[in-house]
């Protein structure tokens, strides 16, 4: 099979089901989003942070292309997939609680960088903040996907700051700390 098929060219895709949807459509800019946002993670996942932190990252991944390909299913044919469900926003709520307790208290709010590593998670932060703001439409239009996906994807915004802060925590970089003009 040909990893081209010609069939985007005049920017149109097909859903799964076949229905032919403009390739900016709000579905496709949700699970693109996620897609990004999952190289994001794929890129921070092979750099070289605690083992433990980089298969919590995998798991997370996994989760996000059954987010996605639940959002390119028709309603019609909805291809039944494990989508996150409080089961595991508690988890990644349990991940978070973990982080809190390994890094210093937070007094201030944290201006993103200080380590490349640490640049890719606020990325990555920044870009499942987006992909919470491109799944509102989705869920707006769809009954059958899932709010705990979008409960997912604003824990995982608050993991990944976590996930900043350990980093830099583990890579003995000082923290780079807004202080406001008086």
């Amino acid at each position: 099979m040909k990893i081209y098929t010609r069939t985007g060219d005049k920017g149109k895709t097909s859903l799964m089901g076949g229905t032919k949807v403009p390739k900016n459509d709000f579905r496709l800019e949700a699970f693109g989003t996620i897609d990004e946002l999952n190289s994001w993670l794929g890129l921070i996942q092979s750099q070289n942070i605690d083992p433990h932190d980089k298969n919590v990252i995998l798991r997370i991944q996994g989760m996000l292309m059954n987010v996605s390909s639940h959002l390119a299913n028709e309603k019609k044919t909805l291809i039944r997939v494990n989508m996150p469900d409080d089961k595991e926003v508690k988890w990644i709520e349990n991940e978070i609680d973990r982080i809190e307790e390994l890094v210093p208290p937070l007094k201030s709010f944290v201006i993103p960088g200080g380590h490349t590593v640490v640049s890719y998670c606020h990325l990555a932060r920044c870009v499942c903040r987006k992909a919470e703001r491109r799944l509102i439409p989705v869920l707006q239009d769809n009954e059958e996907v899932h709010f705990a996906a979008m409960k997912f994807l604003n824990r995982l915004s608050d993991y990944l700051f976590m996930l900043c802060r350990k980093i830099s925590m583990d890579l003995n970089c000082e923290e780079k700390i807004r202080n406001p003009q008086p």
